[in-house]
């Protein structure tokens, strides 16, 4: 027999897949209280045990849709090529955005910008992708630098798409933007010269783990010095 906390979370997944559902196929002005209960079997009131108004409700459904998304990335395993996995990570983050715009749009949405657990788990994943990129000697800039560009090209590649027309539609805007990324962040070949001292500190900072003789406090001095 379920426990009480154990029929309460089912309780409530019923009630996110079923807004989920809603705001997937009719927007978020169909997530009412009343749609979502009647949806997943409940009354109205029964929605308030859960969730202090519609509000409440829709970030809860972005957070449990992008949490399911960001699951499906964490059991893709790396593969020896770490720069086509940060092509194939950018792929299923603009596929997603165009798949569930609503959801996107509610992620960005400046009113409710907070730093939910998937969205934190999220750029883990980005920020792990780059640093793979950084031990290979491939990257020209720092590795926060290289996730900020590219986290910035993929919100403004998705909402870009998003918003043509539809006889402007360029289905091959996300690779190009993908390759104009790739161009100002990595470097042609897996070795560092001279003549690039921004992918020198780069690849140096990914180094300051493994220096015997520095002390922790050593080695974050030297790190705050190298981004600067």
């Amino acid at each position: 027999m379920a426990s009480n906390a154990q029929r309460r979370d089912i309780t409530r997944d019923r009630i996110l897949t079923a807004a989920a559902r809603l705001l997937r196929d009719e927007g978020p002005s169909a997530v009412t209280t009343r749609r979502v209960a009647q949806e997943a079997g409940l009354q109205p009131p029964a929605l308030y045990r859960f969730f202090q108004g519609k509000d409440d409700l829709l970030d809860a459904v972005a957070e449990h849709v992008f949490a399911e998304h960001v699951a499906g990335k964490q059991t893709t395993a790396p593969s020896d090529d770490p720069v086509e996995d940060l092509r194939a990570g950018w792929n299923t983050q603009i596929s997603f955005g165009l798949a569930n715009p609503y959801v996107f749009g509610l992620l960005l949405d400046a009113a409710r910008a907070r730093a939910t657990a998937p969205e934190v788990k999220g750029l883990r994943i980005l920020a792990e992708r780059v640093h793979r990129i950084a031990a290979a000697g491939r990257l020209r800039v720092s590795e926060e630098r290289a996730v900020n560009l590219i986290r910035s090209a993929g919100i403004g590649t998705v909402h870009t798409l998003l918003t043509l027309p539809p006889e402007q539609s360029d289905p091959h805007l996300a690779d190009a933007a993908f390759d104009a990324i790739a161009r100002a962040i990595l470097m042609d070949e897996p070795t560092v010269g001279r003549q690039d001292p921004a992918a020198v500190v780069a690849a140096f900072r990914n180094l300051l783990p493994e220096l015997p003789t520095l002390t922790k406090p050593e080695v974050a001095l030297l790190d705050e010095w190298l981004q600067r």
